[in-house]
């Protein structure tokens, strides 16, 4: 199924023609991931003559995944980095938000009587340090707001803990992709060899890292009842677009959001054969996958943009902005809109007529 006008075409006079579509995820379900996986944003462009690639596979541009100045791009990932690109004066355009549960989880050592959020008081929780940018200060801000969910779940602030900062480890000295991953998490070694208490986490590569090194979680916040508790890096997870890719291709922006809810629907009814594409999406095993990715998780690919979800990630930016990670403050509603979107879900309703 593709949603292409028969004149659909990408005109050679045309100042503002693409060469290529451009699209970048993070290492975790997507359905911008699934629907190139499945082949479906490439078969969606054949007809406008423009290939489809990603940022992974074109190391010199990969920095505009932070960045986010490349007007053919589409961006379907953690919020530090599109929160402090905007604030730093991006000209990006939130389009959709996600939620997935992502084994969120606060690690410990087996031995360590850590088994509650409660049990967090007076402990020490690894800070991994600065990166070389706010936008490149992912460990960092993820693991602090991880802690602060956990602790205000037991009534506890970051001030009741000993935040011990860590070395930010290099992932690309890691003799695999998958270990470089799992190094992401940089204060895992700190806490197998006792020097910190506990460390923060997410994903199927830290399930993967966690087996690994012998620990064991202490505090699951996925299965904490209020989802304010998770609001994180990842939760909610935005989709950008540029603004010129916007004002000049508006119909290629509801094609490419279209055959994203093509793909969340796929997923929803096709468990197993996603979990294979998840091995390869967030270079983990099938149990790392199966650890990380519980539940109905596959049924709620889908991005929208509903109230909680916009207040929830008002919530992060706020956050960032307090702890230092954006240059300025900025109103989410100037950034969102919402008419990509609408227009993809006509053109899946129109297909189905």
């Amino acid at each position: 199924m593709t949603f292409a006008t028969p004149t659909a075409k990408r005109l050679a006079d045309d100042p503002s023609a693409l060469e290529r579509i451009w699209f970048t995820r993070c290492p975790v379900p997507t359905a911008s991931g699934l629907a190139y996986k499945l082949g479906w944003l490439e078969q969606e462009f054949a007809a406008d003559g423009l290939p489809v690639s990603t940022l992974q596979e074109a190391r010199q541009l990969g920095h505009h995944h932070y960045d986010h100045q490349l007007p053919g791009l589409f961006r379907e990932g953690g919020n530090v980095p599109a929160l402090a690109a905007r604030a730093a004066g991006s000209p990006s355009r939130l389009i959709g938000l996600t939620w997935i549960e992502e084994w969120q989880t606060i690690l410990v050592r087996p031995d360590s009587g850590i088994r509650s959020a409660a049990d967090l008081h007076g402990k020490r929780l690894a800070l991994p340090a600065w990166g070389d940018s706010r936008p490149g200060s992912i460990a960092r801000a993820m693991s602090l707001h991880g802690y602060k969910g956990a602790l205000a779940s037991a009534g506890l602030h970051l001030d009741d803990v000993q935040l011990v900062e860590v070395a930010l480890l290099d992932q690309a000295s890691a003799a695999t992709p998958e270990l470089g991953l799992q190094r992401l998490w940089s204060g895992l070694e700190y806490l197998a060899r006792g020097e910190v208490d506990a460390v923060y986490v997410k994903g199927a590569a830290a399930a993967d890292a966690a087996r690994r090194l012998g620990l064991v979680v202490g505090v699951d916040l996925d299965l904490l009842p209020d989802p304010r508790h998770r609001i994180n890096n990842g939760t909610p997870r935005p989709i950008t677009v540029h603004q010129r890719l916007l004002d000049n291709h508006f119909d290629l922006v509801a094609r490419f959001l279209a055959q994203t809810l093509r793909a969340a629907e796929w997923a929803a009814g096709n468990r197993d054969a996603l979990n294979r594409i998840l091995e390869e999406e967030t270079r983990a095993g099938s149990q790392g996958v199966a650890e990380a990715y519980r539940g109905d998780f596959h049924t709620t690919l889908a991005p929208d943009l509903s109230a909680q979800r916009l207040a929830f990630l008002g919530t992060q930016k706020d956050f960032l902005y307090l702890h230092g990670f954006l240059e300025a403050d900025f109103d989410i509603a100037d950034w969102v809109d919402p008419r990509p979107l609408q227009a993809a879900h006509e053109l899946l309703a129109q297909c189905r007529a």
